[in-house]
């Protein structure tokens, strides 16, 4: 599974000073800032004698969508975005960005084929490549190991069905010491979605078939988990950050969680902990994770769209550094990852590698905010007793056939 860097990429560098007479400026706008690898990347593609120069910006991840929709109607859009993945499909739905099918296809940088399906899918629209991954992550179920011997569970067979899971949480389930059995986000945001589509999405369902009755199910043992007080009630307020926070002090036996909180809970975790792949609704049924991260994408309307697309090769012949240098999962498949030498974390990296297989893209669909929507307000009504679980998902189910029909 190891990418090597070849021949391909020292002509990559010198392409571009054979290939301009004199140099353009590119600009890119990312959220990253000068720890994360946009910002890193951009200098060092700048500083190349290629003819290119980049400017880069930048920018608040409440300000992307509005701001660079705002600028691609005014023409003043950047030439290379970086977006969040759910969000793509908005913008390459409405021609914001640039069709680079068959760019990638001429690539030897840009090579579809290693990219999991999760990332390379939420890219795609309409059958079309209208971008490239920047980086991924998905979620699986941390345990503390400790706790698990303490209350007679096996920690080398964590909960692999959703009823293991509840029965694990109720062994766990400590209130005299202020444990709880799990720990999670139910929060009424692009979070809360997040962590239960997955759940959906193992049973059958899927955002666009969100009241299936696997997704019922799905629904009603999160609100076991709740209503039996084996997860905080605050889990419908918080999110993952907060979640992973009451695991890592020990308040919780389990909790469900991203490989970004890697660094952290080898920092913090005074006990031995361990990641499984997350419960299946029973033995046998198929897998399904979130996915979460970023992808680049070219503007429909730059002056530079051969430039801006050797920016994107030169960052993805660069993705074999995203994880030891930045911390961040590179989005294909064909790259291995050094080991760290702390082994709890190195045992995790192989499990999120081996769920990340199974990562499904949040649509795609342009109008993923309102769909998120109705999936984030079932949660809601459901978990808070304002609905039953089968009534909440078909009124989301309704809403969400509107916006398919639009």
């Amino acid at each position: 599974m190891k990418y090597m860097i070849g021949a391909s990429v020292a002509a990559l560098l010198s392409m571009g000073s054979i290939a301009h007479a004199e140099d353009v400026t590119i600009t890119i706008w990312s959220l990253d800032d000068e720890n994360q690898p946009a910002m890193n990347l951009a200098q060092e593609f700048s500083d190349m004698d290629n003819g290119i120069t980049v400017d880069y910006r930048m920018i608040q991840f409440d300000d992307v969508v509005t701001e660079s929709m705002r600028a691609f109607a005014t023409g003043q859009a950047p030439d290379i975005i970086a977006v969040d993945n759910p969000e793509h499909a908005l913008f390459a739905a409405r021609g914001a960005f640039l069709d680079v099918t068959d760019m990638v296809a001429a690539s030897d940088e840009v090579v579809a084929e290693n990219y999991f399906p999760g990332p390379l899918n939420s890219v795609t629209w309409d059958e079309r490549l209208y971008g490239v991954p920047k980086a991924t992550n998905t979620i699986a179920l941390y345990y503390n190991v400790d706790l698990f011997k303490a209350a007679g569970l096996d920690p080398d067979t964590p909960p692999a069905t959703w009823d293991d899971l509840v029965a694990a949480a109720r062994a766990l389930n400590d209130p005299d010491n202020s444990v709880y059995g799990i720990a999670f986000s139910a929060k009424a945001s692009e979070e809360g979605t997040f962590q239960f589509l997955p759940w959906a999405q193992m049973s059958g369902g899927g955002y666009d078939h969100i009241n299936t009755e696997g997704a019922v199910h799905a629904l009603e043992t999160w609100k076991t988990l709740l209503d039996d007080g084996l997860a905080s009630p605050d889990t419908l307020t918080r999110g993952q950050w907060d979640s992973t926070g009451t695991f890592n002090s020990g308040n919780a036996a389990m909790v469900i969680s991203g490989p970004w909180e890697l660094n952290r809970m080898v920092d913090e975790a005074q006990f031995e902990w361990r990641v499984a792949l997350l419960p299946v609704p029973e033995e046998g049924a198929a897998r399904a994770s979130a996915m979460g991260d970023f992808n680049w994408a070219i503007f429909a309307n730059t002056d530079h769209p051969q430039e801006a697309f050797q920016a994107l090769e030169y960052f993805a012949s660069q993705d074999d550094r995203l994880f030891p240098e930045f911390g961040q999962l590179p989005a294909r498949s064909d790259i291995e990852l050094p080991p760290t030498g702390v082994a709890p974390k190195d045992a995790a990296l192989q499990v999120f590698l081996e769920q990340l297989q199974y990562a499904q893209a949040r649509g795609p669909h342009p109008e993923w905010p309102k769909i998120s929507k109705a999936i984030q307000d079932a949660i809601q009504l459901a978990l808070t007793g304002q609905m039953t679980s089968v009534d909440a998902l078909n009124q989301a189910q309704a809403s969400i056939d509107a916006i398919l029909a639009e």
